[in-house]
């Protein structure tokens, strides 16, 4: 058993038995599930707009090495500079040279999934630089120091209580205090911070090829701040975030906003093109775009689930996932949780290791019909687990009990034979420790219904 695996079944089992934090991520799922109904709604044919977007996404994968460079190309005309990253180990000594050249102390930073794959935070602090999160959830977070549990909603498995309960302990702040007056003393402790930092730190929800861009969409604002005081833009981003055209943002960014936050459209929608030009007044003085691959180049190579690579981060699939819903997203262990998390994780980080998220999956097929992308997360799932069986990453045990499982199904005489006696023996035998520790096991008739039938027809 590998420790990825044992630490995910021991955290499994705590989330499972805690009633509590089951409660807190019902009812904050369920306070989405109801704006996304909303969000959907502007939509005069939701399944025609999932059809164009996949399509779209499609078209940037297969081709993704002529974008990668026309992208480059038209970044690099407006004065920024490009960086190919093969790993999380590269990037992060990338970034740490570019902000030890502008002397920075002090980063501000957007929320961003693949500064926490790379583990920027850990960077910053063990090279003495002051790195401040600016999305309030993140925020959040920084503050108790964990990890995000929700590619969207990072603080996803807190409850209001949890979150005044923090600040009281972390900055001193009335233990009473409402969402509302929290809100407020962010912003008053952030905005002393974004004209001291000396470099900006972001992701990018999109990179737009045509345009040479990077589209970054949120709520709170902190993102335009953190890009507008520092005079250096860092913008790290998986190469998979790459869409062919500047105009295909008026379908991605209702998609990704319906479907993300149950919004029509999220309320700062900012394209930034590279660093100042002269004849503008505002922005930075240098712009970098960290061009990530850390494992995706492997995802790509693979026909059927380099599909998951389409994935805008909108993060659905997990809030329809009845696994996610019930361990939330920490259990999982990665940096991408739930469905489509289980699917990139196993390739990003190897299948040895975590193979087991691919079978962490009632594969209900929620997932995929939810998703704005039109992935079958569900059937690259069973991708994955076809995968790990072929080159060998299963117990003899296993192979075992399927090799006889087989036999018994593929003939009829066989399956009947012992009866429900040697059926009940064997469940116990080989499935009292996995299935039964938590539900009564199942119990053979006496007859099959095979048999039922034919003794009804008169059948011999």
């Amino acid at each position: 058993m590998s420790n990825a695996l044992e630490a995910f079944l021991e955290a499994s089992e705590v989330k499972i038995a805690d009633p509590d934090h089951r409660k807190k991520i019902t009812h904050n799922i369920a306070q989405y599930e109801k704006k996304a109904i909303e969000g959907k709604e502007q939509f005069a044919d939701l399944e025609l707009a999932k059809i164009r977007a996949a399509a779209i996404k499609h078209k940037a994968i297969e081709n993704l090495e002529k974008y990668l460079v026309e992208f480059e190309a038209a970044f690099v005309k407006r004065g920024g500079k490009v960086i190919w990253a093969k790993d999380a180990e590269d990037a992060v000594k990338e970034a740490l040279q570019i902000m030890k050249k502008a002397g920075a102390k002090t980063i501000v930073k957007t929320k961003s999934m693949v500064s926490e794959e790379i583990h920027l935070k850990e960077a910053l602090e063990k090279n003495g630089i002051e790195g401040i999160e600016t999305d309030l959830g993140e925020y959040i977070l920084q503050l108790r120091k964990e990890a995000p549990s929700h590619s969207v909603t990072p603080a996803m498995h807190l409850s209001k209580e949890d979150v005044a309960k923090t600040f009281n302990e972390k900055k001193g702040t009335p233990l009473d205090w409402s969402p509302e007056q929290i809100t407020e003393f962010v912003r008053q402790e952030l905005r002393g911070k974004y004209p001291k930092a000396e470099v900006g730190v972001s992701g990018a929800n999109f990179l737009i090829a045509d345009a040479g861009a990077i589209a970054i969409t949120e709520n709170e604002g902190n993102g335009i701040m953190s890009l507008a005081f520092p005079k250096v833009h860092i913008a790290i981003a998986g190469i998979e975030k790459m869409i062919p055209s500047i105009a295909d943002l008026d379908l991605f960014w209702p998609l990704l906003a319906a479907h993300g936050t149950g919004q029509q459209l999220t309320v700062y929608n900012t394209i930034y093109t590279g660093p100042k030009q002269a004849d503008e007044t505002d922005g930075p003085e240098e712009m970098y775009v960290i061009l990530l691959d850390n494992g995706r180049s492997s995802l790509l190579d693979k026909t059927e689930q380099r599909q998951a690579l389409s994935c805008i981060g909108c993060g659905a699939c997990s809030n329809v996932c009845p696994v996610y819903q019930t361990i939330g997203g920490h259990a999982y262990g990665t940096t991408y949780s739930g469905p489509i998390g289980a699917i990139i994780t196993t390739h990003l980080q190897g299948m040895e290791d975590y193979k087991h998220l691919s079978f962490a999956s009632t594969l209900c097929g929620k997932c995929t019909e939810t998703c704005p992308v039109k992935i079958d997360i569900h059937k690259l799932l069973l991708s994955n687990r076809r995968d790990s069986v072929q080159k060998g990453l299963s117990t003899k045990t296993e192979n075992w009990i399927w090799h006889f499982w087989k036999r018994a199904m593929m003939k009829r005489s066989t399956m009947d034979k012992g009866g429900a006696k040697l059926k009940n023996f064997m469940l116990k035998q080989f499935f009292k420790k996995s299935w039964g520790e938590r539900r009564e096991l199942p119990l053979a008739a006496p007859k099959s219904f095979n048999q039922i039938w034919r003794e009804r027809k008169g059948m011999k």
